[in-house]
Parts: C-alpha cells; sequence; structure tokens
C-alpha cells in the first residue's frame, strides 16, 4: 500500500483536511494528529474500516477505541442514555483530553467496542482533529497510530516508522501537545470509575465526583486475555524493544543504580544527568510534570537506538499527571519495578 503524505503545516491546510475526509468518508484508515498522541482513524460506522485498522497496528480485538467527535450534537450519533454528570463533565473537560465511557448506540461498529455494550468518547481539543471530523462528517474511532504494543506516537514521523505502507494516509500535522493519552472515565458505574490516567487528573475529577473509584488495573496488573473496558489497560503496552525497569527511589539512589550497571541505558530527570556516566535520555524536570508527559514516549521510542541490553527509568511521583506518566512506565516495563 502507498501511504499518502498529507501535509497541514507547510502544504494547503484546508486541501489537506479536505483529502483526510475524503479518505474516511470512502473507508479508508488515516493517522490524524490529536493534542494526546497520533491516532488511527476510521468511520466509527464502518466495520470494515474498523478491522483495517486493527490489521494495520495488530491490535489485539479485545481491546476497545475510543471514537472521537467535533461537537456536542455528534454525541447523540454515538451514545444514549447519557447521564447529566457527562453533560456537566463535557461543559468542564471538553474538548480536551478526557474519555468518558457511556452506553452504546446500535450504529457503532462491534469491533470498536470489543463485544461491550459500551463505548467511549472524546472531544479533542486539537484543531486539526476537529477540522478532520467535521470535514469526514464522521464520528472517527481512533486508537494511537502505532504498531500495537509500542510507545504511542506524538509526531507524524513516529506515525510514518510504524504504519507508512500500512495505511491509507498520514495527516503531517504538528506534534501532539500533551503526550499522553486522554483519561478514561467509566460512567456505566455506580459510582463513576477512573479506568485510566492522563492530563484530567483524578485531582480535578474529585470535584465533580467524590467518590470516584480508581480502578485497580492503573496500578496493579491486569488479567491477560480478558476484554478490557479502556484501551491502555493490557498487561503489556507502551512498551520499547529494549528490556525496561521501572525504579521507585530518590535521586541519589538512581544515580548510583544506574552507574553500577554495565551497558544499560538511564531515562532520567534533568537534574541528575550529569551525574550519571553511562547512556541516557533525559525527559525532563521531575518538578515539572507536564514537560515529563509531552516527553515521555519520544524518550521510549529513542532508548532502543542506544543498543542497551536494558533500562532503568526513574519514575515521578504520583500526584496529578503524575499518575498518567506512572501508569504508561508500568506497562511499557511490564510491571517490573524496583523499589529502592
Amino acid at each position: 500500500m502507498n501511504t499518502e503524505r498529507i501535509d497541514i503545516v507547510s502544504g494547503d491546510r484546508e486541501k489537506g483536511i479536505r483529502r483526510a475526509g475524503e479518505i474516511l468518508k470512502q473507508g479508508g484508515i488515516v493517522a490524524i494528529p490529536t493534542e494526546t498522541v497520533y491516532g488511527l482513524a476510521a468511520s466509527a460506522f464502518d466495520d470494515e474500516a474498523i478491522k483495517k485498522v486493527f490489521i494495520a497496528k495488530g491490535r489485539p480485538q479485545n481491546n476497545p477505541l475510543i471514537v472521537h467527535i467535533s461537537d456536542m450534537d455528534m454525541i447523540i450519533s454515538v451514545a444514549e442514555d447519557i447521564p447529566e454528570l457527562a453533560i456537566k463533565l463535557a461543559e468542564e473537560f471538553w474538548p480536551g483530553p478526557f474519555t468518558m465511557v457511556l452506553k452504546k448506540k446500535n450504529t457503532i461498529a462491534d469491533r470498536i467496542s470489543a463485544g461491550l455494550d459500551t463505548v467511549a468518547v472524546r472531544m479533542p481539543s486539537s484543531n486539526a482533529a476537529r477540522d478532520i471530523i467535521r470535514s469526514s462528517g464522521l464520528p472517527l474511532a481512533a486508537p494511537s497510530a502505532n504498531i500495537s504494543g509500542a510507545p504511542s506516537p506524538t509526531t507524524a514521523l513516529h506515525a510514518l516508522s510504524d504504519l507508512d505502507g500500512k495505511v491509507d494516509a498520514v495527516v503531517l500535522g504538528e506534534d501532539c501537545t500533551v503526550g499522553v493519552e486522554s483519561t478514561v472515565l467509566a460512567l456505566f458505574t455506580d459510582p463513576p470509575r477512573l479506568l485510566r490516567p492522563g492530563a484530567v487528573t483524578a485531582e480535578e475529577l474529585y470535584r465533580f465526583i467524590p467518590d470516584l473509584v480508581i480502578d485497580r488495573a492503573i496500578l496493579f496488573e491486569p488479567e491477560i486475555g480478558k476484554t478490557v473496558a479502556s484501551p491502555g489497560m493490557l498487561y503489556r503496552h507502551y512498551a520499547p524493544k529494549t528490556q525496561t525497569f521501572l525504579v521507585n527511589c530518590t535521586d541519589e539512589q538512581f544515580v548510583k543504580l544506574v552507574n553500577s550497571k554495565e551497558n544499560c541505558a538511564a531515562i532520567c530527570f534533568s537534574d541528575e544527568a550529569a551525574d550519571i556516566s553511562g547512556k541516557k535520555i533525559v525527559y525532563g524536570d521531575k518538578d515539572d510534570k507536564e514537560s515529563l508527559a509531552h516527553n515521555l514516549f519520544s524518550a521510549l521510542r529513542d532508548v532502543d537506538s542506544l543498543r542497551a541490553e536494558c533500562v532503568y527509568v526513574h519514575a515521578p511521583n504520583k500526584a496529578g499527571i503524575g499518575l498518567a506518566i506512572y501508569n504508561r512506565l508500568l506497562r511499557a516495563a511490564a510491571f517490573k519495578v524496583i523499589n529502592l
């Protein structure tokens, strides 16, 4: 397959948006930018198009997809029995990196929900993403535009490196600003349950949902092979080829650990980098978690180029968006955690 490049940065933006919409209307699949990560989009109404997404990614069939909409009018085409709480949360967090799991409408392709009677829905804050949705006239199912299990793509080049020749087109847009996938909240449970942490934090959600439940799978190993209610809940995900260990410790302990290992690399904080003698990638300031989130997947992708036997990643604390970063790193390390 010849993968078309649609440049909306240095090329004609309106023409590119229209072209992406045309491909999607015709049942094609297109990698598109969002504020979180690049997504591999297909019509949420077209089961055959959704099948192409699973094939291109090599994605397990028990891993549901998120449906992206451009405005509130579109939500009634994908979900039903929408609770009042969902409307309040949408008013607060949409457009943005926030997904709600609602009761599915039967117009939605069955593959999207992995056999469940629910659907995950979000309205991205990325103007490019919403413009492409409007151009297609369709709600778009869009998991991350990468090979399943690999680090998510936050640039067009990441998406091309994984999917060139496997998808109809890649939109060459701006790099993703958030860097980790959206927060996912289940509203079909009582009380609501946080299924995946993201840039909309648990602390922010507690203002609306004082009895919010944090799903056990965020920090502990899920049952392998079980159908999950949200993307990103599988055992191993976001992983480089290099064996990865997540380390909970002080800066001094981390430096001592990685300096004692031969042919191992570190993904570290900026203020400890100078003291690490071996191979390393800095993923941000430990006190600036937004920078850590923004750089996380690029760091996990780049580490394979170091050709190390393993990589140790210094874990952030779990407050705020730190929970999202920690959650992704747990899966990148396949739950191999070192507590010093």
